[in-house]
């Protein structure tokens, strides 16, 4: 992803595997359809977006480590801007703490965009730690629920990431405000890798 000079956004190995890669274009995704705040709560299998959110040079971030209070205070900046807040979790129970601001939001019509990462599917029911069903977590206190692809380059699955987001943001936002989820499976590995060859599509 580059800016209007041709130069790519971060450092170096920004696209240094998929799953960077995969960040950057997410969080670009989101800034170009309007989205440009995010509340984080770090943890191993959210890195990709993570390490994408803060590298974007117009993302405002927020990292508060306590999942329910960073929920609850997206909640509170997503209804003082009136404009849809992205919330960015791990894998594993880490969701399932946003579910109260999930409730309040789809209550109060307050725009939310859950991104919640996760395992694949070859690592679901298999007793991998961190990881429970995270599809449709919060049932219908979603205006919608969008599960992406596995991360992989590609002009076609770039093309269909891009109007699953750009659908999500709309159902946050339209006919009525409420939160959405975004449930990002990743495989490893997670963090930037320097020295490898990045992605091109």
């Amino acid at each position: 992803m580059t800016d209007q000079t041709g130069k790519l956004f971060g450092v170096e190995d920004a696209l240094s595997n998929v799953n960077s890669a995969w960040g950057v274009w997410t969080v670009e995704y989101l800034v170009r359809l309007g989205v440009t705040r995010f509340v984080v709560s770090p943890g191993s299998r959210s890195t990709p977006l993570t390490v994408a959110v803060a590298r974007h040079p117009l993302a405002q971030v927020h990292v508060v480590l306590d999942e329910r209070s960073a929920a609850f205070f997206a909640l509170g900046l997503a209804r003082s801007r009136d404009e849809p807040v992205v919330l960015i979790c791990t894998s594993g129970s880490a969701g399932a703490h946003y579910y109260p601001a999930v409730i309040e939001a789809a209550e109060s019509f307050v725009s939310l965009i859950v991104l919640t990462a996760d395992r694949p599917d070859e690592l679901q029911g298999c007793h991998a730690g961190q990881t429970i069903d995270q599809r449709s977590l919060y049932g219908e206190f979603t205006r919608c629920f969008t599960q992406a692809p596995v991360p992989e380059v590609g002009a076609s699955v770039l093309e269909k990431w891009r109007r699953l987001l750009s659908h999500a943001v709309q159902a946050a936002i339209n006919p009525k405000k409420g939160a959405v989820q975004i449930n990002c499976p990743f495989r490893d590995p997670l963090h930037p890798v320097v020295g490898q060859v990045d992605p091109k599509v």
